[in-house]
């Protein structure tokens, strides 16, 4: 097809003002129609015999229409394509273009010729052909006409800009010559434009909006994005002439919606978790190779410590530390730092700049005769070997605080950094930043809870006889915040020992601040002696006390929640026996030597916090060789597991308890415990000691004043058989005072009791009164009130002991080393 010029009366193919395809009227000199065509009948409705010999005047309307004149005159030299109003026989008024020729002289003298169309057809012709020029001039969408044989015919101006050199060179050349390598980027769709083409031709099914990339072979040196559309030329009979190509050139609309999705993306990757390095590598892992070739995080010490920073953001380039990196390679060429370490730039240099003024520093093309880098041997040696050429600094800035900076280079890519590349990058490192910056209050925060919890936890297991213990604390992840787990190791009265684990509800430092308070309670009223169910009473009344307290102070009550489970038992080595109580925590676990684990059935209590009911304690017997075992419900639930399967994992954990109790803690971690575990993980575990009944001797006393004398006598027999000389006038005074004040002021029997431990040598008188006695200091002139004075003075501690039968008074000597 071939355009005609501007302003041209050139007839195209299809111009209804043809001889072939007007109306034709044939006019004498005077307008007496000599000639008619069929056309000209079926266009007026006249047939020939009726205008005939007839002056064509009596074809004319006799008015002025719009845009025409009224008259047809022979000899007419008017413009191509000029309206008359002309009357058809059915008596409407036609609209008709006419153009008129002059025949050369006949037999019957001049004569005139007048080409007749309808005049709304031609001016529709006229609107297609000033597109169809328009398109094939003006029109950005490169147009390309493939023949039968799928090379090329024709092309616009459009798709010829996109062909070097003389257009002539690619006639004949198939599509893949002319745009080798391109590549669909919908995977549904075919890798072939030509095999597209061909089912186009041979179906004639349009096809439109195909996306392919490539480079053009006018621009070698840049990926381009085409949106394709193919349909089929054919002739008026439907004969397949070939296929159009519309190509447009969509690569800037293309880079937008990347970036648009790279923005969706990231905001859905970028901080996903509270950790500061994961959100550091979360945005270079968005920026490479989608933006750069290699990127480099570098953030101030005083975020990565978690530390405030100053509110003007400043910061020295020197006091940088490389945190993350990342490379279209995996060996890092680019890279001149390890990430851990600290990171310095020269004065001067983009990083040294954008730290300075919080902007970012764009080098599209980068210098490197630049000063900065002259001061920097090592970064410009790596900069020339690779042949970085584009380099871009952007800062890490949130809530108007510069924590860092971004360096982004290309040397893979051929492109240089760009303003919109600039654009995408800052909005991405803001919301980094905000990550960043969320993950430095998280970290200050977590520190500080877990500093507080520690610090109320256990350091170290005092050394008991009774037992050997050991223990494991996993705090929860950063996500989750640290807990309120906590457990203990108690040493009581008479060489028993007290074994608790607790757990508080919530995370984060109130929950570690009010485990410190239970389990200072715990020990206060440990020391009371309290049986494990009284204990837990008191204990339920104090969390009751703490959450009125918080609910005052957030009446909201979304931080006032205060609630705790605890598992409290008191093992006696004297008898081998063990009570328990427990409110609302897991059971302990008894692993016996010979036989499956078993975990103790022990009265369920309510959580403490709960209030209104009572807490029950069960006796258990405890086997010789066996190992107890505390724990929190995170244990159980650590490894997404339910409690069923928990607690299966824990018996298998558990078996064989004659390994060592580091052993048995390193089994159960294995088994249970991931490497972040969700929540709190407190798990204490303990082998208890049976005391050798050569150790303990008991006596019962007549209620009787003589009977002070017996015990002194019988303490110092036994103290002589166990080698204790030293300790015979303390502990002959001690026993005579608990047995004379036990005869003097409560009821029998009386029994004696001495317990020889590893350092202790523990002195107890029992008997049937629940009275108290109360140590005061007599007057200079009062016979008695010195007896427990005294006791106090010669005993490293004292107390008393209730039991269902009355009390014990027991007061505890130190056995001197060796």
């Amino acid at each position: 097809m071939k355009a005609p010029p501007n302003g041209s009366g050139a007839v195209g193919l299809g111009d209804p003002l043809t001889v072939s395809r007007a109306a034709t009227v044939l006019l004498d000199r005077s307008g007496v129609v000599t000639g008619w065509s069929p056309e000209a009948g079926r266009l007026l409705g006249y047939r020939a015999q009726e205008v005939l010999g007839r002056s064509v005047d009596a074809l004319s309307a006799q008015t002025t229409a719009e845009g025409g004149e009224g008259r047809l005159s022979p000899g007419c030299t008017s413009r191509r394509g000029r309206v008359v109003t002309l009357r058809h026989c059915s008596g409407r008024l036609v609209r008709v273009a006419v153009e008129c020729r002059s025949l050369p002289d006949t037999v019957a003298g001049p004569t005139t010729l007048l080409l007749l169309t309808d005049a709304e057809r031609l001016a529709e012709l006229q609107m297609q052909q000033a597109m169809l020029h328009g398109m094939a001039t003006q029109s950005p969408v490169a147009l390309t006409i493939y023949g039968p044989d799928l090379r090329v015919a024709w092309a616009n101006q459009a798709a010829r800009q996109e062909l070097p050199g003389p257009f002539t060179q690619y006639l004949g050349r198939r599509e893949d010559e002319l745009h080798p390598g391109s590549k669909a980027l919908s995977a549904h769709h075919p890798s072939s434009v030509t095999q597209i083409m061909r089912e186009v031709l041979d179906t004639g099914q349009t096809v439109v909006g195909l996306h392919y990339r490539g480079r053009p072979p006018a621009d070698p040196g840049r990926e381009h994005v085409w949106s394709l559309s193919y349909y089929r030329l054919q002739d008026a009979e439907g004969r397949p002439l070939g296929v159009c190509e519309e190509a447009a050139d969509v690569t800037d609309l293309h880079q937008a919606q990347r970036r648009l999705v790279l923005l969706n993306e990231a905001s859905a990757m970028i901080g996903s978790t509270l950790g500061l390095e994961r959100t550091v590598q979360e945005l270079a892992a968005v920026l490479v190779p989608q933006v750069a070739d290699f990127i480099a995080v570098d953030l101030i010490g005083d975020v990565l410590a978690g530390s405030e920073l100053p509110a003007d953001g400043a910061a020295g380039a020197g006091d940088l530390c490389r945190v993350a990196h990342r490379s279209v390679r995996e060996d890092l060429p680019e890279a001149v730092v390890a990430p851990g370490h600290e990171v310095d730039y020269p004065q001067g240099s983009p990083q040294w700049q954008c730290l300075s003024s919080g902007a970012p520093v764009l080098n599209a093309v980068l210098d490197l005769a630049s000063p900065w880098l002259l001061h920097d041997p090592v970064r410009s040696a790596r900069l020339n070997k690779l042949g970085i050429h584009s380099h871009m600094v952007v800062p890490l800035r949130a809530r108007g605080v510069t924590m860092g900076v971004a360096t982004l280079m290309r040397w893979r890519d051929p492109l240089a950094f760009a303003s919109e590349d600039l654009l995408l990058v800052e909005e991405l490192a803001g919301r980094a930043a905000v990550c960043i910056d969320n993950a430095r209050r998280f970290h200050r925060e977590h520190t500080s809870a877990l500093t507080l919890q520690r610090s109320l936890l256990p350091h170290k297991l005092p050394a008991h006889a009774a037992v050997e213990a050991a223990y494991r604390y996993l705090p929860a992840d950063t996500e989750a915040g640290v807990g309120g787990d906590w457990f203990d190791v108690l040493p009581l009265a008479c060489g028993r020992v007290g074994l608790v684990v607790g757990d508080v509800i919530g995370h984060g430092i109130r929950a570690a601040a009010t485990m410190g308070r239970l389990r200072t309670a715990v020990h206060t009223l440990a020391d009371l002696d309290l049986p494990p169910e009284e204990l837990l009473s008191h204990l339920d009344d104090l969390v009751n006390r703490l959450a009125e307290e918080a609910e005052e102070a957030h009446p909201s009550g979304v931080e006032g929640v205060v609630g705790a489970t605890c598992l409290y038992g008191v093992y006696d080595p004297v008898i081998r026996r063990a009570t328990f109580a427990r409110a609302g925590h897991p059971p302990p676990a008894l692993a016996h030597l010979k036989e499956p684990v078993e975990f103790v059935d022990i009265p369920a209590g309510p959580p403490l916090g709960i209030g209104g009911l009572p807490f029950e304690s069960a006796e258990v017997d405890i086997p010789q060789d066996s190992v107890l075992a505390f724990y929190t419900d995170g244990l159980l639930t650590a490894s997404d597991a339910d409690t069923d399967t928990g607690l299966e994992r824990l018996s298998f954990a558990l078996a064989h308890p004659d390994r060592p109790l580091e052993d048995i803690c390193r089994t159960v971690e294995r088994a249970l415990l991931p490497d972040r575990p969700r929540d709190d993980v407190a798990l204490l575990v303990a082998r208890p000691r049976p005391l050798p009944a050569e150790n303990v001797a008991t006596w019962a006393l007549d209620f009787q004043a003589e009977s002070a004398r017996r015990a002194r006598t019988l303490t110092g027999e036994r103290l002589a058989h166990w080698q204790l000389h030293e300790l015979a006038f303390s502990a002959e005074l001690i026993v005579s005072e608990l047995v004379t004040n036990a005869i003097r002021h409560a009821q029998g029997p009386v029994r004696l009791r001495l317990i020889r431990t590893d350092n202790r040598l523990v002195c107890s008188v029992s008997d049937c009164s629940n009275t108290s006695p109360h140590m005061r200091r007599a007057g200079a002139v009062e016979e008695g009130g010195r007896g427990l004075f005294l006791v106090a003075q010669f005993a490293l501690r004292w107390g008393t002991r209730y039991t269902h039968e009355g009390k014990i008074i027991w007061a505890e000597l130190p056995i001197p080393g060796p």
